[in-house]
Parts: structure tokens; C-alpha cells; sequence
């Protein structure tokens, strides 16, 4: 268990890691923050930074070198040099949830593996491997890089119908390894925010409803209008997930749900996610708060909502509505501390609350 004072490495200073920044430093902790870039969002609010690359051996040693314990705010970061620093320093996430969570193939295998439905896959390793699966998916689906790739980003939707498309799928084939998803009729996409702490304590928020938008999370409304039959399937899901990984910290998982309210896993990251960001307005401990409670080794809190909520994110030209939507004293604004001003980049957020109903 760290005290109050020590320091935790982050690796990656984004608005998530500029948010594990802030509860760290509520619960008197102090952050040493790794990234590239010269003055990413984080370190307004990092004790200490390092600026060098995600897997430069020297930077991390010396971020290990500084910190009781390392986490990081995004999945796409190097697996192997984790393993090197956690020999030292305890990383959390563990390896085995990164690496799982970096390549959508081997996401996918691991969750069949546990008995929990996706929607169909195709492992596409070769163009030629396209056209097959395509075949037996009906003629449509998304097909998207086996690795990287967020936000929309790296994906493209095939249909045999309308060639140009085929032909935009065949070209990010031959460029990269893939990954075939076949469509599905889901009447929803809902989202669960669950932590674990070392000593195998599980806490899961409520159940958020999501809206995506040209692939990017739009809004989140909690509670979500599922079943409870439906809320006790994602819970269970979340913990055998959480078990199987040996788990520390937050994890976000996303599932499509179905016409007579089964689930199928879409996929999981490996640390808070953007459709959590409502508890930071909604609950009494934030998911931030119950990370960075998780990796330091203090007990996780219980994850009670106190307030039915929409939050939505604040996407490129958005900030034009930042004036109106301050003018509301029943909504939370949170704005990330980016300079620019960017098409398709999320720049903020704001929670709505109301008076909880269930």
C-alpha cells in the first residue's frame, strides 16, 4: 500500500491521465507523468514530468526509478517494455490485460474462450482471406485493424453491393493485419464500468446507455433502459473478465445488446474510459478516484450513484456551446486543457444531472 506522498507514474498525459492527475492528488498522492509531447493536458496537474517516447527504455526505467507504482491512461502503449519495468515497479493493469486488449483477434479469443458471445470475427491475415469471409458474414461487416485504432479511426464498413467499399476494405487489408466483424441486429450499445483492487475486491458503477457518433462516443445516459436480467449478465461478464485477468484498476467493457436482452461483448480497455466519465457528476467516488484508490492498494469505495445523468462530449467545434452550457447549474463541465481546436477531437466533457429515479 503506498502513503500519502508517494509518487504514481502515469504513462501518457492526455484528459485521462490529466484526470487520474487530479484524484491522485485529492487523495494526497503525487504523479510523475510520461509523454511525447511538450504540454499534453496532464501536466497541469503532474508533480513531475518526463517528455520522451511511450517505450524509451531510458525514460521509463527513470519513471520507475521515481514512482511506487505505474498505470497508464491508454492501451496502445508498449507491452514489452511494461514487463521490463514491473520486475522493479508493480504496473497496473497487468501485462496480460494490456496485451490482450491491444489486438482485437486475441480480445476476442479470450473472451469465447470464457463462454462470453461476441459478434462473428474473421481473422484476416491476407487480402485474399477477405473476400471469404466476407462471404460467410452474409456480404457485410466492418473490418477493422487488428491493432491500434480508436475513435472510429483504422476501421471501414464493407459491402459486397458497393464495390468502392471492397475496395477500401482489400487496400487497409494488404496494409496491416485485420480483423472481419460480421453486423448484428442489437437494439442498444450499453457500457460497464467495473475495479478491482488487490485484494480481489470487485466494485461495478451502474450501466450507462451509449451513442456513438461517426465512431465517437457521443453521449452516455445512466441508468441505461435494459433488464435486469441484462444488468445482471454485463455484471457477471465484468467479474469473470476481471478474475480471469488477475485485475487492478478500472476497466471499462462495451457490449451490444440484443433483440431478447442477451449480450455480446464488443470489446474492453484496460483503464478508464470516456463512457464512465459520468460518475466524476453522478457518484460519490468517480471511476478516476477508484483507479487510482485500486493501483495504490487503498480500498475501492462502494460505486453508489446518486443522480440519474447524460453526459456528452464536447468534439471539435463543441466548445462553441461551452458559454450556454455554463449557464446550466444542474450540469457538470469538465474541459480538458487542449490548445487546439480540432475536427473529431474530444475536448471536453459536461454531465446533466437529475434527481435519481431507479
Amino acid at each position: 500500500m503506498l502513503q500519502v506522498g508517494d509518487n504514481i507514474g502515469i504513462v501518457g498525459g492526455g484528459q485521462l491521465g490529466r484526470m487520474l492527475a487530479i484524484s491522485a492528488g485529492k487523495l494526497g498522492f503525487k504523479t510523475v507523468i510520461l509523454d511525447p509531447q511538450p504540454n499534453p493536458p496532464a501536466f497541469e496537474f503532474s508533480d513531475q514530468h518526463i517528455i520522451a517516447a511511450y517505450d524509451d527504455a531510458d525514460a521509463l526505467k527513470k519513471l520507475a526509478s521515481l514512482t511506487k507504482v505505474i498505470t497508464y491512461e491508454f492501451e496502445n502503449v508498449p507491452v514489452e517494455a511494461f514487463d521490463t519495468l514491473s520486475d522493479n515497479t508493480p504496473v497496473h493493469p497487468n501485462t496480460k490485460a494490456l496485451a490482450t486488449s491491444q489486438d482485437r483477434v486475441t480480445e476476442k479469443s479470450f473472451f469465447n474462450n470464457l463462454g462470453i458471445e461476441t459478434a462473428p470475427w474473421f481473422d484476416i491475415i491476407l487480402p485474399q482471406m477477405l473476400d471469404r469471409a466476407l462471404k460467410e458474414s452474409g456480404g457485410k461487416g466492418i473490418l477493422k485493424t487488428r491493432r491500434f485504432g480508436y475513435d472510429g479511426k483504422g476501421q471501414c464498413r464493407v459491402d459486397v453491393s458497393k464495390p468502392e467499399t471492397v475496395a477500401e476494405a482489400k487496400k487497409l487489408s494488404q496494409e496491416t493485419p485485420c480483423i472481419l466483424e460480421g453486423f448484428i441486429d442489437f437494439v442498444r450499445e450499453i457500457s460497464i464500468i467495473a475495479a478491482r483492487s488487490v485484494d480481489g475486491t470487485i466494485e461495478t458503477f451502474d450501466i450507462a446507455e451509449n451513442v456513438h457518433r461517426d465512431g465517437i462516443l457521443h453521449t452516455s445516459t445512466v441508468p441505461a433502459n435494459i433488464t435486469e436480467k441484462t444488468r445482471e449478465q454485463a455484471i457477471s461478464i465484468a467479474h469473470k473478465t476481471l478474475t480471469e485477468l488477475n485485475y487492478i484498476g478500472i476497466m471499462g467493457i462495451e457490449f451490444f445488446v440484443n433483440p431478447d436482452g442477451n449480450l455480446l461483448v464488443n470489446e474492453f480497455a484496460p483503464r478508464v474510459h470516456n463512457s464512465g466519465h459520468w460518475t466524476e457528476a453522478a457518484c460519490t467516488v468517480s471511476q478516476f478516484e477508484q483507479h487510482i484508490r485500486a493501483v495504490v492498494g487503498i480500498p475501492i469505495a462502494k460505486a453508489t450513484r446518486h443522480s440519474d445523468c447524460v453526459m456528452e462530449n464536447l468534439i471539435g467545434d463543441d466548445m462553441d456551446r461551452v458559454p450556454e452550457i455554463l449557464s446550466h447549474s444542474d450540469t457538470m463541465l469538465h474541459l480538458y486543457g487542449k490548445a487546439e481546436t480540432r475536427a473529431g477531437r474530444k475536448m471536453g466533457h459536461f454531465t446533466k444531472i437529475t434527481p435519481k429515479t431507479s
